[in-house]
Order: structure tokens, then sequence, then C-alpha cells
């Protein structure tokens, strides 16, 4: 009974999951005997708030954003609002993703890659516009992402995970390297988007800064939570006030603190941190300089700040809580150790110091402003853009000065489809939003006629070879090497600069995906064919003559498997770099067509058959022995004689072998 009502598929559970996200036993896979990096990690983060995932670096913190996004393989699961991220029909549009810095090439303009993604969301081209507005990137939309500053990338990233319009932010440290400015704008947005009723979950090493910016704090510490706190326990239970002085004299300073807090019977704290800085807790930086003048005390920083008590602080009411830094070298009961040899004593310019309750201290620089202190302090409604209603939002635990006014893009409604949602437009984007292609393109139409020339005064080579500008020693011609260099970046660059690994872990395997590339892939290694020929023929006709360029006989053929054989160059630079997850093993698989593959497949075809005279490759070209009632075998005849050539047979086997590679690893890949 009490297991149905906790079903997943009960309707009263299926309620609570669609306002949370619920992470349940992470725990990632161990290497070499070594504890794992996340060990049993289990927690929530609720619709309406911003949940800091806290930890010192190797606590887990991106281990376990990245078990969540299914990015690392491991154990435990997600439920994104009630269903985990392999069973989302879209991704993207339930979850935004911000690891690191923009994975995008960098040579693409950041208006390109924007429109390129929405291609891939299924979301409109306007809708790039909108977020580059939002995040205040408008003026930047022409410029390359390899010349983004830190906080334009951050900028970028958010304007990425925003683009589908997404009900959850999961960002990996989104703050670190930014300035105070770029950090108030960051947080802002957060919380205006759970102010909308999304869910925040954002990671962070700075327990002050989780303290101000989130609703929820969830420590971890060695790959394990410690602590599931609301900010404004944490705030009360693991920061604590301090006073923090700098003094050449600081072992003198720290002996005299801990004299009069016995004197007065109070509880002080006072923590050397090395060379001459102090912490003191307990006291107040009235109490502390007014020590420091009285006894003649040299003091250089004298400024109030919150400490870090350490994880977990406050989850056990036994255990007394100790300071972030080392132990301390002089507290209230145990005086410090005594100056410096070489310290010289300030003299006392008042010694009259005790009928002064507050003395202005002469020596030392003025302290700056002191921190604010958490306080859970409500924040006023905001108003949500677009309906103009106010909606009271979840408390802050920090009054978080507010410089500017930020608004989130307007909604956006998708159609269903498959992923990616456009694939054809998202692949000519992708090829056609980096000058790569173009340059490739450009160096092929140049070698060609070059080549061609060169052959053409050399002498003794046929006339088609001479149009394709193949020489009878090389293996390839220019234009399908360049075809398959062409085929092998439209896979290399997705793994090398993952634009949609955000979405679900590597490039998804997809047909549709597959097709796209592939069918982008002929139409470029098509157009670069017809331009070979073209530039060719044009050039050799303006430096011999006309009687080089004479139209051939058996055009129809020729140029049939002139177009094939770049074809099948280019498929199979997709497929193998596909496979091989490279662009440089996608070009390596079309060079080893005509280098390995020809000289096996023309071994086998022209070796005569166990059940007869004539090689293989001699009934093909002699045709089909039979007939068909419906005609068209002179086509079917054609094609076999095609592939009855070496480089035709080589190139179709080609294809063949690492179209069934690539089912295989998407196939294997599912299955895990």
């Amino acid at each position: 009974m009490q297991r149905a009502l906790w079903c997943p598929k009960n309707p009263i559970w299926r309620a609570i999951l669609h306002r949370v996200i619920q992470a349940i036993g992470l725990t990632s896979i161990s290497r070499k005997e070594q504890p794992p990096a996340v060990d049993d990690v289990s927690f929530e983060a609720h619709a309406g708030r911003v949940t800091a995932l806290l930890g010192a670096p190797g606590a887990g913190k991106t281990t376990a954003l990245r078990l969540m996004l299914e990015l690392q393989r491991g154990r435990g699961i997600t439920y994104f609002r009630g269903r985990p991220l392999h069973r989302i029909p879209h991704p993207a549009h339930e979850v935004g993703v911000v690891l690191g810095d923009v994975p995008g090439h960098p040579a693409r303009s950041v208006r390109g890659h924007l429109r390129m993604l929405c291609a891939a969301s299924g979301v409109p081209a306007r809708r790039a516009d909108e977020v580059l507005e939002a995040v205040g990137l408008v003026s930047l939309r022409d410029e390359r992402l390899g010349t983004l500053s830190r906080g334009m990338d951050r900028r970028l990233g958010l304007a990425c995970a925003l683009l589908p319009d997404p009900h959850t932010l999961v960002l990996d440290d989104p703050a670190g390297g930014l300035a105070v400015g770029e950090r108030r704008w960051l947080y802002d947005m957060l919380r205006e988007h759970a102010a909308q009723g999304g869910t925040v979950l954002c990671s962070t090493a700075d327990p002050k800064e989780a303290a101000r910016f989130a609703d929820h704090v969830v420590t971890l510490d060695g790959g394990r939570v410690v602590a599931d706190q609301r900010a404004a326990d944490f705030a009360r239970t693991r920061l604590r006030p301090r006073v923090v002085v700098r003094s050449p004299h600081a072992a003198r300073l720290s002996v005299l603190l801990a004299r009069r807090a016995r004197s007065t019977q109070r509880s002080v704290e006072v923590v050397r941190e090395g060379g001459n800085r102090l912490c003191v807790y307990g006291s107040t930086c009235a109490e502390v300089g007014e020590t420091a003048f009285r006894n003649g005390i040299v003091v250089h920083q004298l400024a109030d700040e919150t400490g870090d008590m350490g994880p977990g602080a406050g989850t056990d009411t036994e255990a007394s809580p100790a300071p972030e830094s080392q132990p301390s070298a002089a507290t209230d009961a145990r005086p410090g150790p005594d100056p410096e040899p070489g310290a010289a004593a300030v003299p006392n310019p008042n010694p009259n110091t005790d009928s002064d309750p507050n003395p202005e201290p002469e020596t030392g620089t003025p302290a700056p402003e002191p921190v604010p202190a958490v306080s859970p302090q409500p924040e006023p409604p905001r108003e949500a853009p677009g309906d103009g209603t106010p909606r009271p939002t979840p408390p802050r635990q920090t009054a978080l000065p507010r410089p500017t006014t930020v608004t989130l893009p307007p909604p956006v409604l998708v159609r269903p489809a498959p992923t990616p949602l456009r694939p054809v437009r998202y692949e000519i984007r992708r090829a056609a939003g980096v000058p790569t292609g173009y340059i490739v393109g450009a160096c092929v139409l140049a070698v060609s006629a070059l080549t061609a020339v060169l052959l053409a005064r050399i002498g003794h080579t046929p006339q088609p070879r001479l149009l394709a500008a193949w020489p009878v020693e090389a293996p390839l011609p220019p234009a399908a090497l360049g075809a398959g260099l062409l085929g092998a970046l439209a896979f290399g660059d997705e793994f090398r600069h993952p634009p949609l690994a955000v979405d679900r872990g590597t490039v998804p395997r997809r047909l549709g995906l597959l097709t796209a590339k592939l069918f982008v892939a002929s139409l470029s290694a098509l157009a670069l064919a017809v331009l070979t020929v073209g530039c060719t023929a044009e050039l050799l006709y303006l430096v011999y003559g006309s009687e080089l360029v004479a139209l051939p006989a058996d055009w129809p053929a020729l140029t049939a498997g002139w177009l094939a054989l770049v074809t099948g160059c280019a498929w199979a630079g997709v497929l193998a770099a596909g496979v091989f997850r490279s662009t440089t093993a996608g070009l390596a698989a079309v060079v080893a067509v005509p280098l390995l593959v020809v000289p096996a497949v023309h071994k086998i075809t022209e070796g005569p058959s166990t059940r007869g005279p004539a090689p293989f490759a001699g009934r093909l070209r002699d045709g089909l022995p039979l007939r068909w009632p419906f005609g068209g075998e002179q086509h079917l005849e054609a094609l076999l004689r095609l592939l009855a050539q070496p480089v035709g047979g080589a190139m179709a086997l080609s294809v063949s072998v690492l179209l069934c590679a690539y089912a295989f690893t998407g196939l294997r890949g599912r299955v895990r």
C-alpha cells in the first residue's frame, strides 16, 4: 500500500515531482580503487527558488551536475519535474545548461551561433535577437566567440541556456572569475527566472556568495551531502562575523586581545592566519582598534568580515564549530607567543586612556566599509514582464543591491518534432557560419587549376583526368580530397566544439542529424566537383585553346562517375568522423580508400573465380545476361560497370562498412 502511494505513476506523487528537481543516490564510478568523487548524493531543488550547490574545489559539485545531466556514467537518477532527462522529448526545452565556457567554434559569430542553436532547438530565428537583447549582447552580435571576454562569454552561455525558454537552469560556477558588477547582473537574472516560476540550480565555492543569492543551500564535502539548509539557517549556522586585523605586531596584539577578553569575561577567539593577519571572533572593530591604540600597535587593516565555519557547521548541535582557517594561535584562555625579537614597540602617545571610552586610533589606514551581515529580509514583489501584475517571490536572505533592471526574453512555443528539430537548417547554418569550408573550397579550386595546367603542358594525360585535375600517380584528385575534408569537418567540429553537447551529452546520434549531414555534405561535394571542372576547363581554354576542352563522347558516364566519386568521399568523411569522433580520422578514412581498400578490391575482383575462368569484374562489365520486362536495365548496367571499377567498388564498400559501424556505435550508446 505504501509502495503504491509513492509510485511515480501516482497522481499525488507526480504532482509533487512536477514542482521539484529530485536527485536520488548520485554516485560516480571510481577508478583504481579510489573513492568516488560523488557518493550517494540526494537533494531537491524546488521551483521558484534558487538552489546553491556549495563545496570547495574537489568536493564533487561538477561531477554531481554531470551525473544529473547524464553527461557522465554513474549510478543514481535525477527527476526533472517527474521525468529523467532521457525520457524528455526535448531536453533543451526543459533544462538550460551552462557548464564552463560556451562550447562553440571560436570563428563563429555570436549571432550566428545562437541562430544555429535556434534551428537545433526548433525556435524561430528571431529568438536569437530577443535573447541577445535580454543579456545585453546586441552590440557584440557580430563578434567572434574567440574574442569574447570572460564576462561576455558568461552572458553568451546564459543566452544559449535561455534560448529555448527552459523551465530549469543548471549552471556550474556561473560567477567564477567575474567582476562584482557582472556577478550582480548574473544573480539578478537567475532570481528573475526563479521569480517567474522556474528552477535554478548552480554551484559555487564561496559560502558568503551562496548566502547572498540563494534561497536554499546544499553543501557537499568529500562527495557527500553534509548540509541541506535554507539560506537563513545556513547563514546563521555556518557564517560567523569576525574582525580582520593586519599589523606587523600581530602576535603581541593577539596576546593583548586575549588578556582583555579574560579581564572582561567575554568569549573572544583570536586566530592567527599566517604572517601579520589576525581574525578576531566575538569582538568589534572599535574594541580591537581601541586595544591597539592604547598599546601603541600599528594597524595596517581593520575591517569587519564574515567568516566561514567550514562544511557542515551547525548541522550537529553537539559539535563545536571551527573557523575556516588554521587552529587559533591565541584564544581567550591561552596567551599567544611573545612579540618578535626585532619588533620595536611604539610609545603610547596618550598614557591616560582610561578616561576616554572611545578613542580614535591615530595609526593605521582607515578600515574599508564592512560587508553587511546576512539577514533574512523579504524582497518586494516584482512585476513579471508581459502581464504587469506583481508576483510574490521567495524571501531572499540578503538585501543585494540591484543596480539595473533585468528582463527575461518572452516565452516561445515549439511544435513537437524529432530532435534536432530542424536538422537540415541547423547543418546549413553550422557549415556556413565558419570560413573553414570556404577556405577549403578556394584551395581545392586553385590546386586543381594549377595541376590541370601542368598536366596539359607535360602531356600524356587523358582528357577526363585532365578536366578533373587527377594525375595518374595521385590516389585521388584534389576535389575528392576536399569533399572528404568537408565531410569530416561536418562531424569533427561537432566533437571538437560541441554546440549540442549541453542538450544530451555527446552529439545526438539520430537518423535526422546524420541524414542532414550526409545531405549537406553531398551538396557541398557536388558543387565543388562542378566548380572544379568548370574552372579547370576555363583555364585550359584560356591557356591552350579549345582543343583540350572538347566534350567527350561518353560524357554521361564520366559525369556520373565523377559525381559519385566526390559524393562517396564526402560520405566516407562524415561517417568516419562520426564513428571515431575526429576530423583527422575522417580524412584518414578517405585517403585509406585508394591506398588500402582499392588494392584489396582489385585483387579480389580481378582474380579468376573458382567456378569459371572469367574474373568477377569482367562479368560485371559485360552487363546483365537477362533483360527485365519493364526496361531500365541499361541504368543498372551502368551502375554495375561503375562498381566494377576498383575505386568505385572500394568506395561503395567503405561507405557501407562505415555506415554499419556508425549504426553499431549508436545502438551501443543507447543500450548503455
